[in-house]
């Protein structure tokens, strides 16, 4: 098999697991969202510290905290994944994951929007299009529900400055991925050693099972997190565009048929706008590609 198709089949699976991993937060639902959300970090901390600790790579991790300019960048993707990661939970655990599928459909329309304010990039006419499709798409939503869509503009706009720093920042994926755990880590503990009670209350009340299942959340968030990370350098960075709406349209679709969110004809035409901003985008990433390769 190819490095180029290992890196698609991973990337894709890597998707695909964001697609449907909201059925695993779904079984916390009777757990408050800050509860899941502490655990995530602790066990995902855990789970990564193991990896690191097999592949010899902690020095890595001590290399990133020694930059002070390191040490703020992952201070501030630590809050931003936080809060992404808190606010998708509760979103799924509240019956509003359509919404949060809309966040991420929007992310590489924020992305590009983010690029030309704070990158200087220049755009063309289609994807200045498409930015004002996607907008007439949230815009429309705002009015049919009359309220600002603001769990899909949170996940959009956290993740899409997440991933900004990320991309300018030197810090490798897996370190940067446990240096923000590290941050998250105290504020985790502590909010659980607030609730008080004994080892049941920590665990939100849970019996072994759902222990066992907020355990498992370090491992739920990480593997995705890797695949990603081994797939994504693989292949070319169009491709993983094209890919990552694997995750929101399994988002979506469970959203509708497996817990019956509604999706009204309003709720089709404002994601219509936001498709067709998609499709725009993506046809004028194509031809920017195409226009590159030849000047090659």
């Amino acid at each position: 098999m190819s490095e180029s198709l290992k890196g698609v089949l991973t990337t894709m699976s890597a998707f695909l697991l964001w697609g449907v991993v909201a059925v695993f937060w779904k079984l916390l639902s009777h757990v408050p969202s800050i509860t899941v959300m502490s655990h995530r970090v602790i066990w995902s901390l855990v789970f990564v510290s193991i990896i690191l600790f097999t592949q010899s790579r902690w020095k890595e991790v001590k290399l990133a905290f020694s930059s002070k300019r390191n040490l703020l960048t992952m201070m501030l993707t630590a809050v931003l994944i936080g809060t992404n990661w808190l606010v998708f939970i509760w979103a799924v655990n509240n019956n509003h994951l359509v919404e949060a599928s809309l966040g991420y459909f929007i992310n590489p329309l924020v992305n590009m929007l983010l690029g030309m304010v704070l990158l200087k990039e220049r755009l063309g006419r289609w994807q200045f299009l498409s930015i004002g499709l996607a907008l007439v798409g949230v815009v429309m939503l705002t009015i049919q529900s009359d309220r600002l869509p603001w769990i899909a503009l949170i996940l959009a706009f956290s993740f899409a400055f997440y991933g900004l720093l990320r991309k300018t920042g030197k810090v490798n994926s897996l370190p940067g991925l446990t240096g923000e755990l590290i941050v998250l880590m105290p504020f985790a503990c502590l909010y659980l050693l607030m609730k008080g009670g004994g080892p049941g209350e920590l665990f939100g009340g849970n019996d072994l099972p759902g222990i066992l299942l907020l355990m498992c959340g370090g491992v739920v968030t990480a593997i995705p997190l890797l695949l990603f990370a081994h797939g994504a350098r693989r292949i070319q960075y169009i491709t993983v565009g094209f890919l990552q709406y694997l995750a929101p349209s399994g988002q979506l679709l469970i959203g509708i048929c497996v817990y019956h969110e509604p999706f009204t004809s309003l709720h089709i035409m404002s994601f219509g706008f936001i498709w067709a901003a998609l499709l725009v985008y993506s046809i004028s990433a194509v031809s920017q590609f195409r226009r590159q390769k030849i000047k090659l």
